[in-house]
C-alpha cells in the first residue's frame, strides 16, 4: 500500500511532533549511514533538536565528527564554496530559470496563436479589422517566415527526387 502524501506544515501537537521527529532523525541517520556505505565516502549527520534535551543527536561519533569537520575546514576556499549555495543565491536561480520558463513558454503560445490566426485567415474565419497593427505586422512576419521555410523544403525535397 502506498503512503498519501503529506501536507508538510508545522505539527501542533506535542506528542506527534516528538515522536515524528525521532522516527525522521532515525531514518535520516539510517540514510547517511547508507550513503557511506554504498558510496564509500565520509559523511556525518548533526542534529540538534529541543525535544533531545539539549544533546545534539550526532553519527557516526562526535569525534568521528570534528575529524571530518576539520578536514572540510583544511580544504582549500574555492573547493569548499564550489557547490555551497545559501537560500538567498538558490531562490535567486529557481526565479531565474522559472522566469526563462515562463518567457520560452509565452514566447511558444504566441506562435502557436499566430499561426492558428493564420489558417483561421486562411480560411476566413477571422477577420482582419480587429486586429491592431502590432498583431497583423506579427502574423505578416510569421506568414513570410512559413514561406520561407515551405520554400526552402520544397527545395530539398525536389533536390533529393533529382538525386
Amino acid at each position: 500500500m502506498s503512503r498519501k502524501k503529506m501536507k508538510l506544515a508545522y505539527i501542533t501537537n506535542d506528542t506527534k511532533r516528538k515522536t515524528t521527529c525521532k522516527k525522521r532523525t532515525k531514518g535520516l541517520l539510517k540514510k547517511v549511514r547508507e550513503l557511506t556505505t554504498l558510496c564509500k565516502i565520509e559523511a556525518c549527520a548533526i542534529i540538534l533538536s529541543p525535544d533531545f534535551d539539549s544533546q545534539p543527536e550526532v553519527w557516526p561519533s562526535h569525534t568521528g565528527a570534528q575529524q571530518l569537520l576539520s578536514q572540510f575546514k583544511k580544504l582549500p576556499q574555492s573547493i569548499r564554496n564550489n557547490k555551497m549555495v545559501n537560500q538567498e543565491s538558490f531562490l535567486e536561480q529557481s526565479i531565474a530559470k522559472a522566469t526563462q520558463q515562463l518567457k520560452k513558454r509565452r514566447n511558444e503560445n504566441r506562435q502557436k496563436d499566430l499561426k492558428k490566426f493564420m489558417f483561421q485567415s486562411l480560411s476566413g474565419k477571422w477577420i482582419l479589422q480587429s486586429m491592431n497593427v502590432m498583431d497583423l505586422n506579427e502574423v505578416g512576419v510569421f506568414v513570410e517566415q512559413n514561406l520561407k521555410d515551405i520554400d526552402k523544403r520544397v527545395r530539398v525535397l525536389t533536390n533529393e527526387s533529382r538525386s
